[in-house]
């Protein structure tokens, strides 16, 4: 027991105990004595002798001992004083615990009267122990939701003192929450408890710590402790708090799938469960959900899918954060997507003109264009611009609008069609650029004309082209287009020798082409001038000449012609005299031929071609004269012939004939007795030859009069039906009845030409008979159909000049004039005047021949074809100086060719005082055919 009394001696303890076993006995034979507890061992407790009535000595000798019921002697006699004391230290809580009083019992044998006395001493409490709380801390638990008001019972205190000494009260240590109740129950027992004045808050204290005081009434007073530590319990009265209501970040557009942005955070000040957050979005329309991605655990916001400036610049998020029992608060975030110059510029063509036409001015709209770029801020700022040199620039509308217009005038000549390019460049860094293409079509008005490449033009075709061919191509250029280029040509009109230029040549409309409608002739003439004017399709049409130079190229197509010797008419032969004194080198006579071609191909070589005395006549390569090579001989005979060859010096050369009889005699009586007596050898060879000529030529001729009969038996029909048409009038009396002659059934005769020649001695009686030739390129008219010509012409009807009925002859109709390549045989490759025709066959040849020697012999007046005098053919003065080609007859004159409006003249003419305008009538191919 703590806390025992003391006392200051024992003396006064002495005192003390006899007043109290004075008190404390009494009269019924018992001794009480009432003693403190926490007592020293031997203190005195009572005079127990004296209370026996005995002395001290007596005590030992009477045998006197504290008699007890098995329990520890608590007390003792001290034999010496007699007195009663303590055995040792008593605690009255050991021995009484809690009961008051606490009496202790034993007894007093005194045995030697065995006299036994009863002792009760009543232990009195001394305020030795203090309160005491069986443990030192105590640890209450309230959840943080308790309602103020709620008690909690506290652990009591003990105190094993009775009495004032015993738990008197009990105090708490202040604070603002809980406040002390004690309940006292009937056994005066007392219960702390724990009194909750005013709600708890775990997040703002989550411990509480208190003192409890217990205390006694003793003096002093003695109290225990009892620490008592509240903990408030969690309760989920909190959701979790975001750090920020509301969050903002920025991110650029083009960051990558994955990258976070930021990390929100919530806190909840509850603990354990209570205090588990959880994030995640809120539910919203749209794909925000699809491109954002918040981690439910860290809180992580992050990219899950591209993002694009252009789709959306601004997300708002709404988050929530949620604890465990379900508690939750919202917040936004607030993402700003910054632009990236991802975007190129948009041109959006609005309108366009396919085509403008090259008049419109400066000005002129060919396009409406938009331009955008979704990009914002500089990466959205587009400067458009045309590309190249182009004559267009951009004006600018309303907004982003622009227009495209001409800059100046089109030109569709030089450039035809624009492929215009525009680029639309933005300002971000590196920028973004687009371009678009707007062809354009220039269209076209008519405001060139053609043009040809050259001032003017030379063209050469050679002579005896055929008809239809081509000369020479003109080709003009015209930059304008379609119809406006579309070209045609055409030839001024002109006439040429009073015949229309279209005669002679036409030109392709489309193509430029020149075509000769004639054959040329070179000996006719030998350069056309034309004028030709290309027209373009335009409205109105535009047009340019050209000059044209056509030069006829000489061919050659002409034989030679011998001019003199002239072969006779009348069947006679020319000779020509040599003396037999005549020395080598004597001039006999000369051949004199003319070649109507031109240059080389007029250049004349003579060369002996056959001699019945070879050696003994040579011929001057040049000169053509004809000399003696060597003195003649008596040996040699009185006549010799020469065959003279004329040739000119074109490719192929052409050539000509001429047999010569040359009379060797010293007088012309000499030469006219022995013409009768020379006779020719005859070869038998050569008559047999003759034979099978002669018996060809007799069939041929019967096979022709056979023709020719059943020819005029036909035409004599037809004839007599057209003249019965004629009498049953109508509409057909005016059409001549040559008109209903059918080209099938006298095909052949057109292409067959009638002549016979009747020749006698005497040259004046000599007859002709020449049907006008018909060719198959030449439908007769009608006034030449009803003319009548004579078959027989006399040779005196030749010579008159004076009815124009008889030798006049109409000229043909050229609306009915067939092409010349239809013409039959050669003379379908001639080009002969519109009013007439060149004789074109070997009898017709022959024949002119035989006209210019009739015409060489009128000349001569009847003299002798040696002799002549002035203006004759002769050669008596045997090439004297006065011997020139002006004294040959014009071989171009004084023919008549059947077929045209040409008159004869011959010697007659002079007889009449006119100067002949004779010549040659043969025209071209006369050489070849007499070749033939």
């Amino acid at each position: 027991m703590s806390n025992c009394l003391r006392f200051p001696s024992l003396g006064g303890l002495a005192l003390l105990c006899a007043f109290l076993g004075t008190l404390c006995k009494t009269g019924s034979g018992q001794i009480r004595y009432s003693v403190p507890e926490e007592l020293e061992k031997g203190s005195f407790v009572g005079n127990i002798a004296k209370d026996l009535g005995l002395e001290p000595r007596e005590l030992a000798e009477r045998g006197v001992r504290v008699v007890s019921r098995g329990r520890t002697q608590l007390f003792a006699l001290s034999p010496r004083s007699g007195s009663l004391v303590t055995a040792g230290r008593i605690d009255r809580e050991e021995l009484c615990a809690q009961s008051a009083p606490c009496l202790v019992k034993f007894n007093i044998l005194v045995e030697d009267k065995l006299k036994i006395f009863e002792v009760e001493i009543e232990i009195k409490d001394v305020n030795d122990n203090a309160p005491n709380f069986l443990t030192e801390e105590l640890e209450v638990k309230i959840g943080e939701l308790t309602v103020p008001g709620t008690r909690f019972p506290l652990k009591t205190a003990f105190d094993p003192d009775v009495g004032t000494n015993s738990l008197q009260n009990y105090r708490l240590s202040p604070n603002d929450y809980f406040s002390l109740a004690v309940n006292s129950v009937s056994d005066g027992a007392k219960y702390p408890e724990l009194v909750l004045e005013r709600a708890l808050d775990r997040e703002k204290k989550e411990v509480h710590q208190l003192v409890l005081t217990a205390s006694d009434g003793g003096d002093p007073v003695h109290s225990g402790n009892l620490r008592i530590q509240v903990v408030v319990l969690d309760a989920n009265d909190n959701p979790p708090v975001f750090t920020q209501p509301e969050y903002r970040v920025s991110v650029w557009e083009n960051a990558q799938v994955g990258t976070p942005l930021l990390t929100v955070n919530a806190t909840d000040p509850d603990e354990g469960f209570n205090a588990q957050v959880s994030y995640m979005l809120d539910k919203m329309p749209g794909k925000i959900a699809q491109i954002f991605d918040l981690n439910s655990v860290t809180g992580d916001l992050s990219i899950l899918k591209g993002l694009d400036y252009e789709d959306a610049t601004f997300y708002e998020l709404k988050i929530e954060a949620h604890d465990g029992p379900g508690l939750f608060s919202r917040a936004k975030i607030l993402v700003t997507v910054l632009d990236v110059n991802d975007n190129a510029p948009e041109v959006t063509i609005t309108s366009v003109t396919g085509s403008v036409p090259e008049e419109a001015a400066a000005g002129r709209e060919i396009a409406l264009i938009n331009v955008h770029d979704r990009d914002s801020g500089q990466n959205g700022q587009v400067t458009v611009f045309v590309l190249g040199n182009l004559p267009f620039h951009l004006e600018k509308s309303i907004d982003q609008y622009y227009r495209l217009v001409t800059a100046r005038s089109l030109d569709r000549e030089q450039v035809s069609e624009y492929n215009i390019s525009l680029r639309a460049t933005d300002g971000g860094s590196p920028s973004l650029s687009t371009e678009i293409h707007i062809p354009l079509h220039v269209t076209d008005i008519n405001d060139n004309p053609p043009t040809f490449p050259h001032s003017f033009y030379s063209a050469y075709i050679p002579e005896n082209n055929p008809r239809g061919a081509s000369i020479f191509s003109v080709t003009a250029q015209d930059p304008d287009s379609d119809s406006n280029a579309r070209i045609t040509y055409a030839l001024t009109e002109d006439t040429l020798e009073g015949a229309p230029l279209s005669s002679y040549v036409s030109i392709n409309s489309n193509t430029g082409v020149l075509y000769a409608l004639r054959s040329f002739d070179y000996e006719h003439f030998r350069d056309l001038q034309l004028l030709v004017t290309a027209s373009d399709g335009g409205n109105p049409p535009l047009s340019s000449n050209v000059s044209l130079s056509l030069f006829v190229l000489d061919q050659n197509d002409n034989a030679p012609e011998i001019l003199y010797p002239v072969l006779p008419t009348d069947g006679s032969t020319g000779v020509e005299l040599a003396p037999r004194s005549a020395e080598p080198g004597y001039l006999v006579t000369k051949v004199v031929a003319v070649d109507r071609d031109s240059g080389q191909n007029a250049w004349l070589s003579y060369r002996l071609l056959k001699a019945s005395e070879p050696g003994l006549f040579s011929v001057g390569l040049h000169t053509g004269e004809v000399r003696t090579a060597r003195a003649l001989l008596d040996r040699d005979a009185l006549k010799q012939s020469l065959v003279v060859a004329v040739q000119d010096h074109g490719q192929p050369p052409l050539s000509a004939t001429v047999t010569l009889t040359v009379a060797v005699a010293d007088s012309i009586p000499e030469v006219l007795a022995d013409l009768d007596s020379i006779k020719t050898p005859v070869d038998p060879s050569d008559s047999g030859l003759t034979l099978y000529l002669v018996v060809a030529v007799a069939a041929i001729s019967c096979i022709f009069l056979a023709f020719v009969i059943v020819l005029l038996a036909l035409r004599l029909r037809r004839w007599h039906k057209s003249r019965l048409l004629q009498a049953s009038g109508g509409v057909l009396a005016s059409v001549p009845a040559s008109h209903f002659v059918g080209v099938d059934g006298v095909r052949a005769f057109l292409q067959t030409y009638s002549h016979e020649v009747s020749l006698t001695a005497d040259s004046r009686k000599s007859h002709l008979i020449f049907p006008q030739p018909n060719y198959a390129d030449t439908l007769i008219s009608q006034g030449s159909c009803e003319k009548s010509e004579p078959l027989l012409v006399p040779q005196d009807l030749l010579e008159t000049k004076g009815d124009p009925k008889l030798l006049q002859q109409a000229p043909p109709n050229t609306d009915w004039r067939f092409s010349q390549a239809q013409r039959p045989g050669t003379s379908g490759s001639q080009n002969g005047d519109d009013t007439g025709t060149w004789p074109n066959n070997q009898f017709d040849t022959e024949m002119l021949q035989a006209m210019i020697l009739a015409s060489a012999s009128e000349a001569a007046d009847g003299s002798s074809t040696l002799g002549g005098g002035a203006g004759t053919m002769g050669l008596s003065a045997r090439y004297g100086p006065q011997f020139t080609l002006q004294h040959v007859p014009d071989y171009r004159q004084n023919v008549y060719i059947p077929g045209s409006n040409a008159t004869l003249t011959n010697a007659a003419g002079k007889r009449d005082g006119k100067t002949p305008a004779g010549g040659n009538g043969n025209k071209k191919k006369s050489g070849k055919k007499e070749k033939k």
